[in-house]
């Protein structure tokens, strides 16, 4: 896990790659940077690196340039080695026009004992900026449309790419474009050539999916959202209490008593092969929505508990009435709040 505050910037340059401008322009010189663009930079590798997003690889060996060119090692290369690393990026955009235009920033930073190397694609927004002309009158400022604008230092980037430079292992983020035809992972599977595992934050979301999927079709109604709400507070205590889980260990705890359950649920996981997988998400952004139930009605009444209030018997209870609708009894209350 790659700390923010522990990451040291040994060196970085930054690439420009619009295909409009029909080539790429590459620097020849380290990018001298401030304090604040350090930190911008140590943003979004700490986000990368220390989140749940980024998908654990490993090159293709034989097949990867990028792997041929790195298993050299950088030493004093780093600038005509980032070059080539942006020239083979630049060609793949410029034969698909749906991959968005970028400024490439290659970073070699270290954290710990361990060496990286960061290939951090920071994609072209439109912004508005002003302008200001002189004329026989005086001053003219204008606000224009400005089409290179870089991400911002709380935006996630879509394309980036963390790589060890000791096992060459790697961490990517990346979002799919269309390439020939067919939206593709052209980031992984066709610049940097490697194979990627699902990140933690996906298979977190599919094992709770799959788990309210057989529960609403495999429960009545007013059982399943009673079963779901349980499902939540299991999983919400295992990653509280453990930081994680094992896939099949959750699913004897979600299903103890209903084996039917368990036996769909473990056809619903096994076509990712994640019957045994560890889970172990990293940052509090991807549990969060666990640390709360939260409740809508047919009515249009949202109602949010905190976990440790649901488990409280004294602060909460839902009653089942004999027409079959449900009742929310909240109790013990010392004060009440409107908020606007």
């Amino acid at each position: 896990m790659i700390v923010k505050e522990e990451i040291r910037i040994v060196q970085m340059i930054v690439h420009i790659l619009d295909s409009t401008v029909g080539m790429p322009v590459l620097s020849d010189t380290l990018l001298e940077y401030g304090s604040d663009f350090g930190d911008f930079v140590r943003e979004h590798i700490g986000r990368i690196g220390g989140g749940d997003e980024a998908k654990e690889c490993e090159f293709y060996q034989k097949e990867s340039e990028i792997y041929q060119l790195l298993s050299e090692g950088i030493g004093e290369r780093f600038i005509p080695l980032s070059q080539e690393i942006a020239s083979q990026l630049y060609t793949l955009m410029n034969s698909n026009i749906d991959i968005p235009a970028a400024d490439l920033l290659v970073v070699h930073f270290s954290c710990g004992q361990e060496e990286y190397l960061a290939l951090l694609k920071m994609n072209f927004k439109s912004g508005y900026t002003h302008r200001t002309l002189s004329s026989e009158e005086g001053n003219v400022n204008d606000i224009i449309s400005y089409k290179a604008v870089l991400p911002g230092q709380s935006q996630r980037l879509t394309e980036a790419a963390i790589i060890d430079l000791h096992s060459l292992k790697l961490w990517v983020v990346e979002k799919k474009y269309e390439v020939n035809g067919e939206k593709t992972n052209y980031f992984s599977y066709l610049f940097l050539k490697c194979s990627s595992q699902l990140s933690h934050k996906t298979k977190l979301n599919i094992v709770t999916k799959a788990i309210d999927k057989v529960q609403r079709e495999g429960l009545e109604e007013w059982k399943a959202y009673e079963a779901q709400m349980q499902a939540k507070a299991i999983i919400q205590e295992e990653l509280a209490s453990k930081g994680g889980f094992v896939v099949e260990e959750l699913a004897d705890r979600v299903f103890e008593e209903q084996a039917d359950l368990r036996n769909a649920f473990q056809e619903q996981i096994e076509k990712y092969d994640m019957v045994r997988e560890e889970i172990i998400p990293q940052s509090e952004a991807t549990t969060r929505k666990y640390q709360k139930q939260h409740l809508l009605t047919n009515t249009g009444i949202e109602i949010k508990i905190p976990m440790e209030q649901y488990r409280d018997t004294g602060s909460v209870e839902f009653i089942t009435n004999e027409d079959g609708t449900i009742s929310v009894l909240i109790k013990n209350i010392e004060h009440l709040e409107a908020r606007y």
